[in-house]
């Protein structure tokens, strides 16, 4: 029986790098025999667009339906008069509240020829492999009441509520600690437990759920703390796990050690294995259409979701393994150029990427 994957690029450069996944997905369709069904639609501005709407329900359908989604980028200029309800970032924001992912996970690994790309020393950030465990679908992104309203004064005041219960914390945690397991055993939970309510719970489940994880090692760090450590000495990190707005904020952090956003993956799953991956970087319209924008995370993405969700390892092993032999080859986008590159655009890149592939 065929699996089902639902292609949705989205706006600014998410068509250009989808494309070239895409060319990589039937290279490792022809390479390992994968029976995978591709459907197609729109999100964001893009469903704005056609619709009226960043998401439709006929879309929302295919979502539910299939047994992944690889998903672009959303967003632009072209879309900020929307009212916040209609914007394009409330298609992704849906779809992660209706198929409920709620993990996040998103990995920060420097691939070792871009060690001079990154912003920090080459010592402190070569061998880097962070796994940031994100809960995604409950904090504040999602808290009610939200809203603006008019004091009586006649002054407005934005507010929005930082909630979590329980169950929420509960099922994240053990993701992270099942994912630090079949790493080093080493999770570092971050919060803000000595100011926010909220954050205290989440430290006490979080090590009362630590109790079941006998092999694992449990640290706690509050949020500022986690993110000048970041910068400071990433490496003491193995898997970090957070709320929703402190994980949006780290793994950005995170990122940026390995040189490009343009370089970093990222999957969201629910309790079924189902998931959506997407590169963390955003839709950079100032490029779009330009034949520049890095399509490595859109094909590492792709990785994850066959990894995770198709149970195809091998195929993803495959596709990782020819990304990074390709940067061994020289080739380099512009976000990652460096003196003696051969800098190329995004669909040389993913051609590179599927002879690769299919050459190894």
């Amino acid at each position: 029986m065929s699996k089902q994957m639902l292609c949705l690029p989205g706006d600014g450069i998410g068509p250009e790098i989808m494309a070239e996944a895409l060319k990589v997905l039937d290279a490792a369709k022809l390479r390992f025999g994968l029976d995978i069904e591709v459907s197609h639609g729109l999100v964001g501005g893009a469903a704005i667009d056609q619709y009226g709407v960043p998401l439709n329900d006929e879309t929302l359908a295919l979502a539910r339906h299939a047994d992944a989604i690889l998903f672009g980028a959303v967003g632009g200029p072209k879309w900020d008069d929307q009212p916040m309800a209609n914007r394009p970032e409330k298609g992704l924001l849906q779809l992660r509240s209706e198929l409920d992912l709620f993990a996040n996970l998103r990995p920060a690994m420097l691939f070792p020829q871009l060690a001079e790309a990154s912003s920090l020393k080459p010592e402190l950030v070569a061998g880097l492999d962070i796994l940031i465990v994100r809960e995604l679908t409950g904090g504040i992104y999602f808290g009610e009441p939200r809203g603006v309203r008019t004091l009586e004064n006649g002054e407005r005041e934005g507010y929005n509520t930082y909630v979590y219960r329980e169950s929420e914390i509960r099922r994240i945690a053990r993701v992270a600690f099942e994912a630090a397991r079949k790493r080093s055993g080493r999770l570092c939970s971050v919060d803000k437990s000595n100011v926010l309510e909220v954050t205290g719970l989440w430290r006490e489940v979080v090590i009362a759920e630590s109790a079941g994880y006998n092999d694992v090692e449990l640290s706690h760090m509050y949020v500022d703390n986690a993110a000048m450590q970041l910068v400071r000495a990433p490496k003491q990190f193995d898997v970090m796990v957070t709320g929703n707005m402190f994980g949006d904020i780290l793994s950005d952090c995170a990122a940026m050690l390995t040189g490009s956003i343009g370089m970093l993956p990222s999957a969201s799953l629910n309790e079924k294995n189902q998931g959506m991956y997407e590169p963390v970087h955003g839709s950079a319209p100032d490029i779009a259409g330009e034949n520049k924008a890095n399509p490595l995370a859109q094909i590492l993405s792709l990785a994850m979701l066959l990894r995770y969700s198709l149970a195809e390892a091998a195929a993803a092993d495959a596709i990782e393994k020819a990304v990074s032999g390709v940067l061994d080859k020289g080739y380099r986008t512009g976000d990652i150029a460096s003196e003696g590159c051969q800098l190329v655009g995004t669909a040389a890149m993913g051609d590179a990427v599927v002879d690769c592939l299919l050459n190894a």
